[in-house]
């Protein structure tokens, strides 16, 4: 069954104050088109610079998830991507008046709630999903943590967190599908241990920080000086606190409630992926920082992925669309001038050209003699004079048509080509032709290897 994207069905408008910088923030979340993805504008910064929501541009992930671009930061992430992640949202531009996303209550339940009243609007245009076809496993040995992503026909997570603690024991918790993210999860609170969050506010950090966001954990039981001590640092009695514990005199909202918010960060910082997988995520105590690194192998795995998928498939012994003979019918070029040798895939809008590189080539006679490499120009001619098929193939006569290349924007030379490499050269059109202009995305592989990619601008005309 298709999936489509989703977006919210109107503006989203929140305040409260930042955990870790104590100040007050404005946040707007609007509805944003299909493929923009979680994207954070600071309004209240010149040229309101934006910031996408992308694992490469994590630059902090000590208490909590920090992105950064162009000097430009915002900080607190997950708890608001996790909201979104698990309300089936893809597509949302996030404005705030500062650096820091609002704590709130500390779980994702706010955020969620303000979601689900402003309406998840279905968009035209399909989720694209990546299928995982094979486990990627993730290991920090430093800090014991474990996390893989597992194929599956769904995204579903399990997570067990363990921290010795006689207070929370060992925890797991299992989302099974997206579906139950909002009554599930996005209630469960973030939480502490005394021990951590003690220094921390003696030093003045955390400043947005207090017992209502946050839950709080002592392993032992306080004696009394420092127990009115703790009571000081977060501005209440001690009739306020407990003296071991769960130092707030809260309930638990679930049993495991601190595994489930640890799932809770998981989404939000895999959501930093930037791509809907289908997948099993299984994570033994994460962390931001383990989730982050988990992320970015993720995706780089994704683009591996999906650069080998661009790769034209070619098989030698398949009888070609255009042999030499009918390219020298379409093209003007001769030897030693003609750099393609056969057409193997051709549709209206891409085409695939073959070019067979020998040690015979008139110019390796020249061009670095004792390391042969095929000239870049080359290669450009050879994308040209594949495009050129191309175009001139949309006309009824394309022997009286000439192809004149215009122009060549963002080209990169990858790697080198050799004595004995076969060049497999795909060109696709980016736009209809109009009035005879076409412009065109070039590659060249070697192989899996992509050697040589550009943009080629083209005009047909009637000499």
């Amino acid at each position: 069954m298709t999936e489509y994207q989703h977006t919210i069905g109107k503006e989203v408008i929140f305040d409260g104050r930042g955990l870790h910088t104590g100040q007050m923030v404005n946040v707007v979340i609007k509805p944003a088109l299909p493929g923009h993805g979680f994207v954070f504008k600071r309004v209240d910064l010149p040229e309101h610079p934006e910031i996408k929501a992308d694992c490469d541009l994590v630059v902090e992930v000590a208490r909590g998830t920090t992105l950064e671009s162009n000097g430009i930061r915002v900080s607190t992430v997950e708890h608001l991507l996790g909201a979104l992640f698990g309300m089936n949202i893809d597509n949302a531009l996030i404005e705030l008046d500062g650096q820091e996303i609002p704590i709130l209550d500390g779980s994702a339940k706010p955020f969620a709630d303000l979601l689900k009243e402003a309406g998840v609007h279905q968009q035209d245009e399909e989720k694209k999903f990546f299928v995982l076809e094979e486990t990627i496993n993730f290991y920090d040995t430093e800090k014991d943590v474990e996390m893989m992503a597992i194929p599956s026909d769904h995204y579903s997570v399990d997570v067990m967190i363990d921290y010795n603690s006689q207070v929370l024991g060992k925890q797991y918790a299992k989302l099974k599908h997206l579906s139950e993210f909002y009554d599930e999860f996005a209630a469960s609170r973030t939480f502490c241990f005394l021990h951590e969050v003690e220094p921390l506010l003696e030093g003045g950090l955390i400043k947005g920080g207090d017992l209502e966001n946050a839950i709080v954990i002592a392993e032992n039981r306080l004696p009394e000086e420092r127990f009115a001590h703790i009571a000081n640092l977060f501005n209440v009695s001690t009739d306020g606190i407990n003296r071991e514990g769960i130092v707030n005199k809260v309930e638990m909202r679930y049993p495991n409630e601190p595994a489930r918010h640890k799932l809770v960060d998981v989404i939000g910082d895999l959501a930093l992926i930037g791509t809907p997988i289908k997948c099993k995520i299984i994570a033994s105590k994460p962390g931001h920082a383990g989730n982050v690194r988990f992320a970015q192998k993720i995706k780089k795995y994704i683009k591996e992925k999906e650069k080998n998928e661009e790769v034209p498939k070619y098989d030698p012994n398949q009888t070609p669309i255009f042999d030499l003979s009918k390219i020298e019918k379409i093209l003007p070029h001769r030897f030693p001038f003609l750099l393609i040798d056969k057409i193997v895939e051709m549709s209206e809008t891409h085409i695939v050209g073959i070019k067979n590189v020998t040690f015979n080539e008139p110019f390796f006679v020249g061009h670095f003699p004792g390391n042969p490499v095929m000239p870049g120009v080359l290669q450009i001619e050879a994308m040209a004079q594949t495009g050129g098929i191309l175009v001139l193939t949309q006309y009824p006569d394309p022997e009286n048509y000439l192809t004149y290349f215009l122009k060549v924007d963002n080209c990169r030379f990858k790697n080198p080509v050799k004595p004995g490499d076969t060049m497999i050269i795909k060109l696709e059109l980016l736009q209809p032709i109009k009035r005879g202009i076409s412009w065109m995305k070039g590659a060249v592989f070697v192989g899996k290897n992509l050697v040589t990619e550009a943009e080629l601008t083209a005009k047909v005309f009637k000499p």
